[in-house]
């Protein structure tokens, strides 16, 4: 049941959401998520860590179950989701933040590269269907 006009706009914004929008999503909520488990650690608040961590990696195995193994790339990112996991694994172990920035350097490039491709596929979409 949802509680706050946040919720209802949080759900509403998932259910609208084209499928490049939600992968986008996903990316921000991992890199949310990874930059509290950094935080935690630092602050050696080890429950925040964990807590944040794991979300992190259950966000990543939602990006490993969206992916399409018709195309070859999902073959190629499925290695890379993979080695995340890894890292964040092993920054929720050791305590050792290094791992989870690595992580989150390559989440943020992903994201980055996801917006791109949206900005880039809105402008051909655009042009193929002409001035308005």
């Amino acid at each position: 049941m949802l509680n706050s006009p946040y919720q209802v706009y949080q759900q509403s914004s998932v259910q609208t959401a084209t499928p490049g929008q939600l992968i986008i999503m996903l990316y921000e909520g991992a890199i949310r998520f990874t930059k509290g488990g950094i935080e935690g650690i630092k602050k050696q608040n080890y429950e925040m860590a964990n807590t944040n961590l794991k979300k992190a990696q259950a966000v990543i195995n939602e990006l490993l179950a969206s992916l399409n193994y018709d195309f070859e790339v999902s073959k190629n990112l499925s290695q890379i989701y993979e080695y995340l996991l890894h890292l964040l694994i092993e920054a929720n172990l050791k305590k050792n933040d290094a791992f989870a920035q690595e992580a989150l350097g390559y989440l943020q490039e992903f994201r980055d590269t996801w917006k791109q491709a949206m900005k880039a596929s809105a402008g051909q979409t655009q042009t193929a269907a002409g001035p308005m």
